[in-house]
């Protein structure tokens, strides 16, 4: 297959894109990584006028600490740069696990973050991963800029609160609390393929050892990264036991996710193996919250 006709336009500068696409509006296409897009020009699921590269913008590409100690990410840097970077590993370690589902180092040599959040495929990483770490995405027109959560900026499937001349620019992550622990879990066919279900879980206790905050998020079981949020509520004020977290993750697959049957799984099959990730997924990071517990004391 190949692309219907399109022009192509390749700014120099943020300013200089914004331009373009308050210019163009919806009949414009942003190109970063290209990972998503260009095979949807391929199969002509998309169809636009023109591609404005980013390529060529260097100010989107950065590493930086925020004002609350937090982390900040330029919206072109490459998905394989999380593997690298010390920043990522200091303040978002989930992300640093994660990364390596995410394809195959050819794609993530390529693919942006800030590209795969603002395509937001249901089966992708990192849109749930921002979710489970309570990112915030700064988005920008000429007009200005605005923040959005990441709970709400998903709308469905490869939909989201971005407006056809506003541009996802920059990643913000809060600063990573004390005695937190997290994991990622997720189950393909082969490494590299889409995920048949994945989970991410965040747990941070308090000075007792007593869960003060649970977070759960499911990726490949609805039209939009699913949260738990009344299972993962059953897990604060308590102690983390086997049977609570047993518990909260029956509680998750039966009825906080919407799985429908595709070509990897079926429904039936992917709540089962939601319920068997969250499971692992809570365990492991309430392990690891016990032992960022242990090196206070």
């Amino acid at each position: 297959m190949k692309p219907g006709a399109f022009a192509y336009l390749a700014p120099n500068s943020l300013a200089n894109a914004l331009e373009l696409l308050e210019q163009h509006g919806s009949d414009a296409k942003i190109l970063a990584g290209g990972q998503s897009l260009v095979p949807m020009m391929s199969f002509r699921l998309s169809q636009p006028a023109l591609l404005i590269d980013l390529n060529g913008i260097d100010e989107l590409c950065y590493y930086q600490r925020g004002d609350d100690r937090g982390l900040r990410i330029g919206a072109l840097s490459r998905q394989r740069s999380l593997e690298k970077e010390p920043l990522v590993a200091e303040q978002a370690p989930l992300l640093r696990e994660a990364v390596h589902s995410i394809a195959h180092p050819q794609i993530r040599n390529r693919g942006t973050i800030g590209g795969s959040i603002a395509h937001a495929d249901p089966a992708a990483e990192l849109p749930a991963l921002a979710v489970a770490l309570r990112a915030r995405f700064r988005l920008v027109s000429t007009r200005g800029s605005r923040w959005v959560a990441a709970q709400d900026f998903f709308r469905g499937l490869l939909t989201t609160d971005l407006e056809p001349e506003e541009m996802l620019v920059e990643i913000a992550l809060p600063r990573h609390p004390m005695r937190c622990g997290s994991a990622f879990l997720e189950i393909a066919r082969r490494h590299g393929d889409y995920a048949q279900v994945g989970a991410a879980a965040v747990v941070i206790l308090d000075s007792d050892g007593i869960c003060e905050e649970a977070r759960l998020v499911f990726l490949s079981v609805g039209d939009v990264p699913m949260e738990a949020t009344r299972a993962a509520a059953m897990l604060r004020g308590e102690r983390l036991t086997e049977e609570f977290i047993a518990a909260c993750a029956e509680h998750a697959g039966d009825n906080e996710i919407d799985p429908t049957t595709d070509i990897h799984a079926t429904a039936d099959y992917k709540r089962h193996l939601a319920k068997v990730l969250a499971r692992r997924a809570f365990t492991v990071a309430s392990e690891r919250a016990r032992a960022q517990l242990r090196k206070e004391s």
